[in-house]
């Protein structure tokens, strides 16, 4: 943005000038390398080993790019080319120019090697505290030029936010579809959590019948995942025993680390949690939990957000639900 606004404010004040002989003035970038360099090397030589051209090359440069601007830009003095008066009024200007130009070839280099770049996440509360937070670190311990925007809340806003291309990427679940959002679906195993101590610990796994007398700590009624787990406890004959509705499977598992009842959640939770004490054994018949990355469909990505993805998805792999085992 600098390299364009100060190039094309040059050009602006000196077609202003030319316009009254009559000239259109058409500047290159090697014109104004090659002027620089002979400027700080006083002489053809050593400005064309530096830019690793010949010398008649230079000579041509310089040559054109002083019919370009309409006065001469060296006197020759003792062997030594000097800058003249007015070539003295360009030369700071060229200099901020080619600096702008360094900056952004070294801002492409760092883009193109995907080091650095700004990432917009939004996820669900419990992902901002659990799993998230060790890939994006990971992430960034490779990546230390990129920025982060990290924002959690409720599936709706998340939805809402890449529908609004605000964000890059979403973690979310209960996703209905949308035709503006590209969504990569990922199905993770679910464990029940049970607190230290717990009678049901003795079994391999649990099932719905298991539960029947507990107490369980579930999500909100109106999440897919609640009305998948009450259907597969309906279609085994027995009534879910609800006792405490929790958004997030983090509070369900720490709820049950206090012995405060029992719970079914995303393996992804139960093993962040499992240091609290919580005890894990194996859900049957096995329920998925629904997660999705969303994107916006329209904007496309960077390489930046476009690796996170990548990596962030080969993270869940541990965790995979996968029909058959």
């Amino acid at each position: 943005m600098l390299f364009c606004y100060t190039y094309a404010r040059m050009v602006q004040s000196y077609r202003k000038h030319l316009s009254r002989k009559g000239f259109e003035m058409k500047i290159r970038l090697r014109q104004l390398e090659a002027f620089h360099a002979v400027n700080r090397f006083g002489n053809v030589t050593r400005a064309a080993e530096a830019l690793e051209i010949s010398q008649p090359a230079v000579s041509r440069l310089i040559s054109s790019f002083a019919d370009s601007v309409g006065f001469s830009l060296f006197d020759r003095r003792g062997g030594q080319l000097v800058p003249t008066q007015e070539a003295r009024y360009l030369l700071s200007e060229v200099g901020r120019v080619l600096d702008s130009v360094g900056h952004l070839e070294e801002l492409a280099h760092d883009l193109t090697a995907r080091q650095a770049g700004h990432l917009r996440i939004t996820c669900l509360p419990g992902f901002a505290t659990t799993h998230l937070p060790q890939v994006l670190a990971r992430f960034l311990t490779t990546h230390p030029q990129v920025t982060v925007t990290l924002e959690a809340d409720r599936p709706e806003r998340i939805l809402e936010w890449i529908i609004g291309e605000q964000y890059d990427c979403g973690i979310t679940d209960n996703f209905p579809g949308h035709p503006a959002v590209e969504s990569k679906p990922v199905l993770v195993r679910t464990m029940c959590v049970l607190p230290k101590g717990h009678t049901l610990a003795a079994k391999p796994e649990i099932w719905p019948e298991d539960l029947a007398q507990e107490k369980m700590i579930h999500g909100p009624r109106s999440s897919g995942f609640f009305q998948e787990l009450d259907e597969l406890f309906t279609s085994r004959g027995v009534t879910m025993p609800t006792w405490v509705q929790a958004r997030q499977f983090s509070s369900a598992c720490l709820l049950v680390a206090e012995g405060s009842g029992v719970s079914v959640v995303s393996e992804l939770d139960a093993r962040a949690y499992e240091h609290t004490g919580l005890v894990l054994r194996p859900f049957r018949p096995e329920l998925p939990h629904r997660m999705a990355i969303v994107r916006p469909i329209s904007s496309p990505l960077s390489m930046i957000a476009l690796e996170f993805i990548d990596e962030f998805t080969d993270s869940l792999t541990p965790y995979l639900w996968r029909e058959g085992g």
